[in-house]
């Protein structure tokens, strides 16, 4: 590592950004970029990977290109360094031409530190053409390149754009690349290394583990009602994402929260950009706000203060589900994970991916890529170190989780799953688990009756199990393949895998649903909920003050301080500069900006 390139960074780290020490392999990082290598970084959300290419664009000569496919993100992220007093625009399709031809005049001109760009902008013809000139004249400090997955064609954000990007060290040789992502599996990585032709790129694997966030998954029985149940319980008034596979069950659930007095928004490709774009800033700029989403919504939002993330349909993939569960506690304070999970969400995913335009190798692999995610539901170890295990990394049991928090038992399940094969085989493969649950109850309802299933040698054989217990053991046996889903009518149907079960060779261990229990949290459930009186005052002074700032300059209040420096002022109560200048995410054009209100503001508290 060079010593003056590494005092340097450290410099603008403290001066600039307000933070007192780099974390991890951020210094590694920063280093191999400014000194114009290449590099493939894979870093949590949260985790601080904005600062591995602004601090190297900022110690190179020239203006930093930061590819992103976010209009949202770029708009945030370029207000954010302008509150730190960094040079930065962006160029994407929400600029009218007259400020679009005015911000690449002042990158011609080299007013630019960072200029953010979508990638079809990007290589457009006329792009190009500025790019070459800046780079013959030694003005392109480096290419970073965001959520780096998207040129994944396995991946599930996949942005065909992204692949023309492979273009860029042809055309400039000379200029570093820094590709960055929160989520890769391996195959994804290799994808990326391919298709950005970064075969000779450094590589940065941080943990995956975030820590802070609790994960649980439930049965889903009412699942709308358990949503508010958990809403009204662990997150009254705090910001948060509801994910919904379908555009029609957003508006449904943003309707059913709303109409409980949960202030819940919903956004989703079919509605008009003006309302997507209205409820997206609301959720930003406003304070416990619940979005209800389908996955169009969240890729790079950069809200630090969302407090949950719940999923009423199952994900793709434990990338989606990563990548989605990542969007809360950005700040570090707790957050949490809920999602509500059934065996028809696993049917419907089935069905989806059979139905795709997609060819077998693709189907194939997200077909397995669903069955990580349903051992992950059905886990009865501790889901962090499946999560953890799934991206290749070694954890133990993290006491953060439901699983940690309350173990379910397991049982010796062989008797009952041959019971439930043997009346799928009798009621002829063509039934859903609903159907074949109430001819082993023993229920002679209409349905039953006319298909004659009274009559078959498994009616009634599993009476000694109630209904609900069933529809977990159906729901295990397709998570462990000793059951397929017919995707075009969701009848059940056996595998390969059932025979030896089926024949009394092999013994099946099933979880049993343990009673419900408060799942502990790694920290207080609410920032400030550890605050005496006094300091609940002054919280709320200083976050009103935020937010009246906030809503002058038209950006989002964490742009102006994130929750975690404001709890970190209460705690220190600086009274000058100097003590100031010591609160993390205090820069020096901060401390100019807001020095001055703050200490007032402080000294009222005391």
């Amino acid at each position: 590592m060079d010593s003056q390139r590494a005092a340097a960074a450290l410099v603008i780290l403290k001066e600039t950004f307000g933070y007192p020490a780099f974390r991890g392999s951020q210094a590694e990082i920063i280093d191999l970029v400014a000194g114009g290598g290449d590099a493939l970084v894979l870093m949590p959300t949260g985790g601080g990977k904005s600062l591995c290419y602004q601090i190297p664009s900022l110690l190179r000569a020239g203006t930093g290109i930061v590819v992103s496919p976010l209009i949202a993100l770029m708009h945030d992220q370029v207000a954010a360094l302008g509150e730190v007093g960094v040079r930065a625009a962006y160029l994407n399709s929400s600029l009218p031409a007259d400020q679009a031809a005015a911000v690449e005049r002042a990158f011609a001109r080299g007013d630019y530190d960072l200029l953010y760009v979508a990638p079809e902008r990007l290589m457009s013809p006329r792009f190009m053409n500025l790019l070459a000139t800046a780079d013959a004249a030694g003005r392109l400090a480096l290419f970073a390149i965001d959520e780096a997955h998207c040129v994944s064609q396995w991946g599930h954000d996949f942005r065909p754009e992204y692949l023309q990007l492979s273009a860029l060290p042809e055309r400039f040789p000379r200029v570093p690349r820094i590709a960055l992502t929160a989520t890769a599996d391996e195959t994804t990585r290799a994808e990326i290394v391919a298709n950005l032709q970064l075969a000779g790129a450094r590589i940065f694997i941080s943990s995956f583990d975030r820590p802070n966030i609790r994960y649980q998954i439930v049965e889903k029985l009412a699942a709308r009602a358990q949503l508010l149940a958990f809403l009204r319980t662990e997150h009254l008034g705090e910001a948060g994402i509801v994910y919904c596979l379908s555009r029609r069950k957003v508006e449904e659930t943003a309707a059913f929260l709303a109409a409980e007095g949960v202030r819940a928004l919903p956004y989703h490709a079919g509605m008009d950009a003006p309302s997507r774009s209205r409820n997206q800033e609301a959720f930003l700029r406003e304070e416990g706000i619940v979005m209800v989403a389908t996955i169009a919504f969240g890729m790079g939002i950069d809200k630090p203060d969302v407090r949950f993330v719940a999923h009423l349909d199952l994900p793709k993939s434990i990338e989606g589900y990563y990548q989605e569960t990542g969007r809360a506690g950005r700040d570090g304070l707790p957050a949490d994970a809920w999602m509500a999970y059934g065996l028809a969400d696993v049917v419907q995913q089935r069905r989806m991916i059979a139905e795709s335009d997609a060819d077998e190798r693709h189907k194939r692999v997200s077909a397995a890529k669903l069955d990580a995610l349903l051992g992950l539901c059905e886990t009865s170890a501790c889901r962090r170190v499946r999560l953890l295990d799934y991206f290749g990394e070694a954890s133990g049991p993290c006491g953060n989780c439901d699983v940690c928090a309350n173990p379910p038992q397991t049982w010796d399940g062989s008797d009952a799953v041959r019971k439930a094969l043997s009346c799928v085989y009798r009621t002829g493969q063509r039934f859903g688990a609903g159907h074949v649950i109430e001819v082993l109850l023993g229920r002679d309802g209409e349905r039953v009756r006319q298909w004659q299933h009274q009559e078959l040698s498994t009616f009634g054989i599993g009476a000694d199990i109630g209904e609900r217990e069933w529809r977990g053991i159906f729901r295990q046996m397709v998570a462990l393949g000793l059951l397929a889903v017919d995707h075009a009518h969701g009848a059940l149907t056996l595998t390969a895998n059932s025979r030896p079960v089926l024949k009394g060779e092999q013994s099946v261990a099933l979880r049993r649903a343990s009673e419900k229990k408060k799942v502990a949290r790694g920290g207080a459930r609410r920032p400030e909920a550890e605050l005496s009186a006094p300091e609940q005052a002054l919280w709320e002074r200083l976050r009103a003050w935020r937010s009246e700032l906030a809503r002058a300059r038209g950006i989002p209040a964490y742009v102006i301080l994130h929750d975690t420096t404001l709890l970190e002022l209460l705690r220190a109560r600086p009274q000058s500069l100097a003590a100031l200048r010591q609160i993390p995410g205090m820069g020096e054009h901060k401390l100019a900006s807001y020095g001055a209100a703050l200490l007032e503001l402080l000294a009222t508290g005391h």
